[in-house]
C-alpha cells in the first residue's frame, strides 16, 4: 500500500518517484523537487506518513507538519481505516509481478508514418521482485 486517501487528506506510506540518480537535477518538472518525496529509491514512511491536504494542495507540494495539531487529527482518522483494512485484507496472487522491456518501448500508432519507430528487445518476462 502506498497511500491512503481518506476526506481531504492523503497519507503516503512509501515515496517513489522514478528521477534517475539525482531528482535535484533531473526532474520531470523542473522546479518540483520536494524533499523526501521525490526520490529515485522506494522510501517506507509507513512510521510517520507523510500527509498532505488535497484540498488545499492538489499538487501534493505541501507536507503538513507531523508535529502539527492537523497532521495528528488526520492520522487519528487515517490510522484506524488502514489497520482495518490490513486486518481484513486477504492477499491474493500479484497480477503485475512480471517485468518485461519489450513493454517499455515506444513504437505508438502512427510511428511509421513519421519514420521514428523504436525497435523494442524481444520479450523476455522475469518475476519482479518488490521490497513491500
Amino acid at each position: 500500500m502506498m497511500a491512503v486517501r481518506v476526506g481531504a487528506y492523503k497519507a503516503h506510506y512509501w515515496m517513489w518517484t522514478e528521477f534517475g540518480n539525482n531528482p535535484v537535477s533531473f526532474t520531470f518538472c523542473q522546479g518540483q523537487y520536494i524533499k523526501n518525496v521525490t526520490v529515485h529509491d522506494q522510501v517506507d514512511h509507513s512510521n510517520a506518513p507523510i500527509l498532505f491536504n488535497v484540498n488545499r494542495d492538489p499538487g501534493e507540494k505541501y507536507i503538513v507538519a507531523p508535529k502539527s495539531k492537523e497532521y495528528k487529527t488526520a492520522m487519528a482518522i487515517i490510522d484506524p481505516i488502514v489497520k482495518e483494512h490490513k486486518a481484513n485484507l486477504e492477499p491474493g496472487v500479484p497480477s503485475l509481478n512480471y517485468c518485461d522491456a519489450a513493454v517499455q518501448n515506444w513504437a505508438p500508432p502512427g510511428c511509421e508514418d513519421l519514420n521514428y519507430c523504436l525497435t523494442g528487445p524481444a520479450s523476455k518476462p522475469k518475476l519482479c521482485v518488490w521490497d513491500h
